[in-house]
């Protein structure tokens, strides 16, 4: 196997203007920013420290340490696994099919070493051109790296200008960047828009898809997206807060009205299970308005037809019905002879790894190879 793993950490650098005027002959006054209220702030936008690594990079190790992942920023999962398996070697081509934060794309570059190419997609326009920014200081400009904002599903597109690929990596969870930043509305936890879209440019926010659907979509759509066990009580919850005239537009009034729909579970699990049934609900909404399994499914059709002979893919999902729709797409295509080799066992992540960070235990890893 190729050993082409090496820790490196490059972080978003995130300016702020903390100067004020003040008019009408007025002396100019300096704002002190905003300062970490204690040892531990809670906002996104207080932990300045965690968005200025190369000023308080200490401060940031600490937080890594600690099993945490830094405000705006992104640890990517399995990268040593990933890169065992796919072989990558200098002139290659290959795809980043979900760039995220760019982590596994920096890695991958690493392999290649200055010759082949590395493409790269990513639906998200926020957090796309912090990414390319990132990679370019690390050195990786078109000469090596090709990004585009589109769907992963549009991976036909990709090979029209790359030809065969002989590697590929898909990423299916989504980024620490996007569940942090409450503006992104991707978390109960703190209060935000209910938007929950990877592209809030496009399409419809879960806030809007709440005012369209019945109750008995929206409990199908929590069993199918999420195995929600309470999902009649939630969808009948919603549905008649919605037809109070009361428009569910934040993430801490959906949390509050699943909180009181469980009020009869009993008080000594009530909040843990409180707390799971949010996660599962908040997963089944932002699958539903990005069309997750749709586009899944499509990419997956498509696969074995832009692989190069003996090309790679791996795949890492972090949710059973994504690694189910994985699983059957690797299996059909070996039995048709599309593929040589597939994935005996999900791989999962190792102890040290979800150790270290607690996002990483939910993922799981396939991968097969084109006959």
């Amino acid at each position: 196997m190729n050993h082409c793993f090496q820790k490196s950490f490059d972080f978003e650098f995130i300016r702020s203007n903390f100067h004020g005027y003040k008019m009408d002959n007025q002396e100019q006054k300096h704002k002190r920013r905003v300062r970490y209220k204690g040892t531990h702030p809670k906002s996104f936008n207080e932990k300045y420290k965690e968005h200025q690594p190369e000023k308080y990079a200490e401060d940031v190790e600490k937080i890594i340490k600690k099993g945490n992942t830094p405000a705006g920023m992104h640890r990517s999962i399995c990268v040593k696994e990933i890169l065992d398996f796919l072989q990558i070697t200098p002139g290659q081509t290959g795809l980043d099919a979900t760039l995220g934060y760019g982590g596994h794309s920096s890695e991958m570059l690493k392999c290649l070493d200055s010759k082949g190419h590395l493409y790269a997609t990513d639906v998200d326009p926020i957090e796309l051109p912090r990414t390319r920014e990132r990679l370019e200081r690390l050195g990786y400009g078109p000469e090596i790296l090709t990004i585009r904002h589109m769907n992963f599903s549009q991976i036909d597109e990709i090979f029209l200008e790359s030809g065969p690929l002989d590697f590929v990596l898909a990423d299916l969870g989504v980024s620490s960047m996007q569940i942090d930043n409450p503006d992104r509305g991707f978390s109960f936890k703190t209060e935000g828009p209910l938007d929950l879209r990877l592209n809030p440019d496009k399409g419809m926010s879960a806030a809007e898809r709440l005012k369209t659907i019945s109750q008995d979509e929206l409990e199908g759509m929590l069993i199918e997206n999420a195995d929600e066990p309470n999902a009649a009580v939630i969808a009948r919850a919603i549905i008649s807060e919605i037809r109070k005239g009361k428009e569910i537009s934040t993430t801490t009034h959906l949390q509050q009205i699943i909180k009181d729909a469980l009020s009869f579970i009993p008080e000594k699990n009530r909040k843990d299970e409180i707390k799971k049934a949010c996660q599962r609900c908040f997963q089944a909404l932002r699958i539903d308005v990005n069309s997750e399994f749709e586009v899944l499914y499509e990419f997956l059709e498509k696969l074995p037809s832009v692989l190069a002979k003996g090309g790679r893919v791996a795949i890492l999902s972090f949710h059973s019905g994504e690694d189910r729709l994985v699983k059957k797409s690797f299996q059909y295509f070996y039995r048709e002879g599309l593929y040589s080799e597939i994935a005996p066992n999900v791989i999962k992540p190792s102890a040290e790894e979800c150790s270290s960070n607690p996002r990483a235990r939910s993922a799981k890893l396939r991968w097969a190879i084109k006959a």
